[in-house]
């Protein structure tokens, strides 16, 4: 199962070799994997990829808020 889904992970990464990092992605994505192995290090597996949301760059356009505000002038 774990290398089945690692195989995807490998394939999601456009990859076709399947690394450490793809193991990590794997078991850390998956609900049960993360709860049956949420405690075991796999060197050199990396990290998690995670951007926070107040480092994202703010949507540019105008909303729905924007759109009502216009239409009461």
């Amino acid at each position: 199962m774990v290398l089945e889904l690692a195989r995807n992970a490998t394939r999601d990464n456009k990859k076709t070799r399947i690394m450490l990092h793809h193991i990590q992605l794997t078991v850390r994505n998956n609900k049960e994997l993360s709860k049956l192995r949420g405690d075991v290090v796999i060197s050199n597996g990396g990290v998690m990829p995670n951007i926070h949301n107040l480092l994202l760059p703010k949507k540019v356009g105008s909303s729905s808020k924007d759109a009502s505000a216009h239409d009461d002038s």
